[in-house]
């Protein structure tokens, strides 16, 4: 009942196992002392940190990448209102993925993200009581790797509720040009 295949994210890659089991590749960061993970299907790339332009009055921000602007999410802010902090050899990354609309987004992440593949069978439905009352409101399933120093706790986020889905088309936008 709360295994992954009965959730509400059908468009995470399943990908085939060694001997038929069916798993997920996850990029997998840490966000204070959290590990969150999002689907490699969703994600497009990772570059290095670049000039985040923001007010600084809440966890939403914009970069330039590939000639575009993306809207740039500093999840530390969002979840424990303190920003990111990047160690001093490094200036981080830049998660880059998208939305179930196809908007483009980038997540800040202080170190290098790894790439995971899980077995469906070891993720886990968070239960909808919890993400209404949760801070961690934006993860959607749960699963716990085994690694030689321990297990490592791992929450899926929802990419629709780190950056909302805006419907509807955006018209032809206005001539801005003023005349000579």
């Amino acid at each position: 009942m709360n295994n992954y295949s009965d959730t509400n994210l059908s468009n995470l890659s399943q990908t085939p196992a060694n001997q038929g089991q069916r798993s997920l590749k996850l990029l997998v960061f840490s966000v204070g002392q959290l590990n969150v993970a999002l689907s490699v299907d969703i994600v497009k790339k990772v570059v290095d940190y670049t000039t985040i332009y923001s007010s600084g009055l809440n966890h939403m921000g914009m970069a330039r990448i590939d000639d575009r602007e993306i809207t740039v999410v500093d999840l530390h802010k969002r979840l424990f209102n303190v920003s990111q902090p990047m160690p001093s050899h490094s200036r981080g990354y830049l998660v880059i993925a998208r939305n179930s609309v196809g908007e483009t987004f980038g997540i800040l992440v202080s170190k290098a993200p790894s790439l995971q593949d899980i077995p469906i069978s070891q993720i886990r439905t968070l239960p909808e009581s919890y993400r209404r009352s949760d801070t961690l409101e934006i993860a959607s399933h749960v699963t716990v790797i085994s690694q030689q120093e321990g297990s490592l706790t791992v929450f899926i986020l929802d990419v629709d509720r780190i950056v909302v889905p805006v419907s509807g088309v955006i018209g032809e936008l206005p001539d801005l040009s003023y005349p000579l």
